[in-house]
């Protein structure tokens, strides 16, 4: 019997994005203002979308099993 896909993983990696909306529209909101600001954000940003990456990168490898099995 298949697995099902790990939906919390793919959640996680959902609320990653959302939060890497908001910092990027953050750093644009304060790039001029708050330049220091801007690039804490946009480094948080990077962070976000790296465990992003991650999470879906584990979903797909465990999909990838999955088939070969």
């Amino acid at each position: 019997m298949p697995q099902q896909m790990d939906v919390n993983q793919l959640n996680q990696a959902k609320a990653n994005v959302t939060l890497t909306q908001t910092l990027l529209n953050q750093a644009i909101e304060k790039s001029s203002s708050d330049p220091a600001l801007a690039e804490q954000a946009l480094k948080q940003a990077a962070e976000e979308i790296a465990q992003a990456q991650t999470a879906v990168s584990q979903v797909q490898s465990a999909l990838n099993v999955q088939k070969s099995e």
